[in-house]
């Protein structure tokens, strides 16, 4: 099952941590560093290589929301990713 397959409840898309990145003009280094991970494991989740860990993922978004990214669910019109309106 590849990552871009593997939704569990509070998981997320390759394509809104590419978004989400893109939003607040982080590289994947700066999302490694913000979420402790390594570089290259944010670089293969992206690229919806292998099966990452809900705690991987979890940690991602955490960094993500905590730097202003809302993840909008799957509801009819596809899952996406917006600034927080502060």
């Amino acid at each position: 099952m590849t990552a871009s397959k593997n939704v569990i409840n509070d998981a997320i898309l390759p394509a809104q941590i590419r978004a989400g990145r893109a939003l607040i003009g982080w590289t994947q280094e700066r999302l490694a560093v913000a979420c402790g991970l390594p570089k290259r494991t944010i670089a293969r989740i992206e690229l919806a290589e292998g099966n990452p860990r809900l705690t991987t993922l979890t940690a991602i978004r955490t960094a993500l929301e905590t730097a202003g990214v809302e993840f909008i669910a799957e509801n009819g019109g596809g899952a996406g990713v917006r600034l927080r309106k502060d």
